[in-house]
């Protein structure tokens, strides 16, 4: 994407549609900004300032033309847990470390690995973070004193349970305003961000009503400071950084993949097409600069992102906007958001996790009842129960195998025959009976991939054949799409059981690949390039061609169209003779 096709044909209506949809998103920000860094174990102004300088800088550098970037719900329980484990500034150094995994994949052109993420995989997770979130606000909707955090879901709602008799009726009764708010102004006024309105009615009503009988931001976390955000040291020493690498690598996967799938969703909506490498870089960009201003780890924020397009915007100027916006509102009045009532941001945050939750998909799958089923589970409750990572990975791994168990399923080698109703006589499956089948030639079509997951039931398939004395077998082999070595090992196995046996073995339709396989391990040389053919029907004309003439004479299986002809045939041609039949086995020069 060049800045020539992001900027191509702008205009004043554009310039003036990216102020208000920046304007529109930039508000929509904040109180998404605050919640975000609240639930992540750090102070509302860190969530604030990575608004501000990573979506400036996604939006500037990115590879998708709407995207918002900023802090989202997806990284809450990997920041808390990184919080607790290692503390703010070690979360900073993580962040930056995870920018720099992210530029060297764009670098190196590895955005498309994300599409090998299985959908069961995402799904599960998402909703596995959507139930963290929203059971980690829990404490602040009651109001409940005396809270401590846990990494972990059974600690987190065993210490809920502990305090539940510290519940505050004035919190719940904050929390519910809020609630309302957002769930009516969608359907009433539908151009003003819920949030928003929800944080200002429900600190007014606290204000007004009640005052000083909630936690707010302020008695929580102190007085949000106003200005620009002061640019922060790290400690980029070695040791550091090899500590701090497997939360890196988290972080930078879980963005990859966030920031990605947000993308997709801003050209299913645009119309657009995004770059994939160029948004890692972007990304990365991002996540390297805003640690020094105190920021935790940014991506790409689907919700804001799709409020960014339905305002309207034309180009990413709008995603620069928002971040000016919201640098201006901390600026002019971050302190008076230190009013803002715990119990306010709590329902804010449930309606993200409810909304990011896959709820629709996840039921959808759940009742296909098969093995995506299985790894949807599975990646759920090890996210919901453990960490994340140890979810993505047990989902990629289950995924694996399944999908290994299944090909290995799906590789089948029956015995045909070419169809007599049909037309072009197209080879017809399981046709060959005892009243109707060749006694010299055998064709056998295999299907599916060959690989090591494969290779034992084609082993087993082989062994049988192996079994019986033939004079030729002719091996199709057009559905094969691929072949590892594995696979070649036991192939090239099998032509030499039947070669050893005095078997022609005949192979039609070699796909590209197991070919070049096949000719690099010697397999296709073995074979021999006269008994390889394009069509099957080569292949028979060439083994008919070389029959034994007398083994024909009075048989009536009549298999072939030729075999008529052949069996009133006068006269012996040498050709190759079943093993162990009466026929002659001497070979004539051109015969096989």
């Amino acid at each position: 994407m060049k800045w020539s096709g992001r900027y191509q044909h702008y205009t004043g209506e554009a310039f003036r549609r990216d102020l208000i949809a920046g304007g529109i998103v930039g508000i929509v920000a904040i109180p998404l900004g605050m919640a975000f860094a609240i639930a992540s174990g750090v102070k509302p102004e860190y969530g604030l300032y990575t608004t501000i300088v990573a979506g400036i800088l996604i939006s500037l550098f990115g590879g998708s033309k709407f995207q918002i970037g900023g802090p989202t719900g997806a990284f809450i329980p990997v920041l808390l847990g990184i919080v607790m484990q290692y503390g703010y500034q070690d979360l900073l150094i993580a962040g930056f470390m995870g920018g720099v995994i992210l530029l060297l994949m764009g670098v190196l052109r590895l955005g498309f690995l994300i599409r090998y993420i299985p959908k069961p995989v995402t799904i599960g997770f998402t909703a596995g973070i959507a139930v963290t979130i929203f059971s980690g606000q829990i404490g602040n909707f009651l109001g409940l004193t005396g809270v401590k955090r846990h990494e972990y879901f059974l600690g987190s709602m065993r210490e809920l349970w502990d305090r539940l008799p510290t519940w505050n009726l004035y919190s719940v009764l904050t929390a519910a305003i809020c609630l309302a708010a957002l769930l009516i102004t969608p359907k009433l006024l539908p151009k003003l961000p819920a949030s928003m309105v929800g944080l200002l009615l429900s600190t007014a009503a606290a204000l007004w009503l009640y005052p000083g009988q909630v936690a707010t931001i302020g008695s929580a976390y102190g007085t949000i400071p106003g200005g620009l955000p002061v640019i922060h040291g790290l400690d980029l020493s070695a040791s550091h950084l090899l500590r701090l690498l497997e939360p890196a690598l988290i972080i930078a996967m879980l963005g990859s993949i966030e920031s990605l799938l947000s993308a997709v969703v801003a050209d299913g909506m645009s119309g657009t097409r995004h770059n994939s490498n160029r948004e890692l870089l972007g990304q990365g960009i991002a996540n390297i600069v805003t640690p020094f201003f105190g920021g935790i780890p940014a991506t790409g924020a689907i919700a804001r992102t799709a409020t960014n397009i339905r305002s309207a915007a034309a180009s990413p100027l709008s995603g620069i906007v928002h971040g000016i916006v919201v640098l201006l509102i901390v600026a002019l009045f971050a302190p008076y958001a230190s009013n803002i009532p715990l119990a306010s941001m709590a329902p804010v945050l449930m309606m993200v996790a409810w909304n990011m939750s896959e709820r629709k998909a996840f039921v959808k799958m759940l009742k296909t009842r098969t093995g995506d089923s299985v790894i949807l589970l599975v990646t759920f409750f090890l996210t919901v129960f453990t960490t994340l990572t140890t979810a993505v990975e047990a989902g990629l791994l289950l995924a694996a195998v399944l999908f290994i168990w299944g090909m290995s399923r799906s590789l089948v080698m029956h015995k045909a025959l070419p169809d007599a109703a049909h037309g072009e006589r197209k080879m017809q499956a399981l046709q060959p009976d005892r009243h109707h089948d060749c006694p010299q030639i055998a064709i056998f079509s295999v299907n599916g991939a060959l690989f090591f997951g494969a290779a034992t039931a084609f082993e087993e398939e082989g062994s049988e054949l192996a079994k019986h004395p033939l004079g030729c077998v002719i091996l199709r082999m057009s559905r094969v799409p691929f072949m590892d070595t594995t696979g070649e090992a036991q192939f090239t196995e099998l032509v030499r059981k039947l070669q050893d046996k005095g078997t022609t073995v005949l192979v039609a339709g070699l796909n590209r690949q197991p070919k070049e396989m096949l000719t690099k391990t010697g397999g296709y040389a073995r074979l021999g390039d006269r008994h390889c053919f394009e069509h099957t029907g080569e292949a028979l004309d060439f083994a008919l061609s070389r029959v034994d003439r007398p083994t024909c004479k009075g048989c009536r299986q009549f298999a072939f169209r030729e075999c008529a002809s052949l069996c009133k045939a006068e006269g012996e041609t040498a050709g190759f003779a079943v093993p162990g039949s009466a026929g002659p086995s001497v070979q004539k020069p051109g015969t096989i």
